[in-house]
């Protein structure tokens, strides 16, 4: 990482993280008005959108703080070594009200009272699967394109997105931070703030477990050193 400032990557992480909302609420909401009722082209109206910005974010951000945007993937990389727990705990600050900025900003642009609170329901063990899912599989994806090749990460995470909004059961918020501040918009992204808990511990759960496969899995196997026999 480049030698940034921490206020310069904390407003990295708080103004990628209030585009990344502004996104998935913006693109729901219009979607709902376009897709005239058909869940499945309101559910495309809002994927693509949220996998082109990742994209765009992560491959301009990633320079300055990481390119977190998400708890979960701040706490994965505090625990690995690779941020200090104070800039850990900063960067989960800053996501969780870039997220609420995010989702007012969607909102003044539509029309819509600036915050409000979801009634979307998003509950069950299936969900909840999901979310550990598609966290693990978020995590796994952004451990795994660093180790072998880092310059793909921006694309890999937004495919891994853009793929899990349609195979998992929950559409793949895989972020606490997004979760969130998905729970005070009452519109195709919202999710009811008492389901917000759940998926968050299926999504740190996910998270963790993914560390723990991404450490060994990705670590090199250490052979022991042979030693060559001079020939006489």
């Amino acid at each position: 990482m480049a030698p940034y400032s921490a206020s310069q990557r904390i407003a990295a992480e708080f103004t990628g993280t209030a585009l990344l909302l502004a996104t998935i609420i913006g693109s729901g909401i219009m979607a709902a008005k376009l897709s005239a009722g058909n869940d499945a082209i309101a559910l495309l109206g809002n994927t693509l959108p949220t996998g082109a910005i990742l994209v765009v974010l992560i491959s301009i951000f990633a320079p300055v703080s990481g390119a977190h945007f998400n708890p979960a993937v701040s706490g994965v990389f505090c625990l690995r070594g690779d941020i200090t727990p104070p800039l850990a705990l900063a960067y989960v600050v800053a996501q969780l009200c870039g997220g609420l900025i995010g989702v007012v900003a969607a909102h003044v642009m539509f029309d819509l009272p600036m915050l409000e609170f979801a009634t979307k329901m998003r509950s069950g063990p299936g969900q909840w699967l999901a979310e550990g899912v598609a966290t693990f599989g978020l995590l796994l994806t952004i451990m795994g394109t660093l180790h072998v090749k880092p310059d793909a990460i921006a694309l890999n995470v937004g495919l891994f997105i853009t793929a899990a909004y349609w195979f998992t059961a929950s559409t793949s918020f895989a972020n606490p931070a997004v979760t969130i501040a998905r729970a005070f918009s009452d519109t195709f992204a919202g999710i009811r703030l008492p389901d917000v808990a759940p998926f968050i511990v299926a999504q740190l759960t996910g998270a963790a477990l993914a560390m723990l496969v991404a450490g060994w899995l990705f670590r090199p196997e250490l052979r022991p050193r042979t030693e060559t026999i001079p020939a006489e």
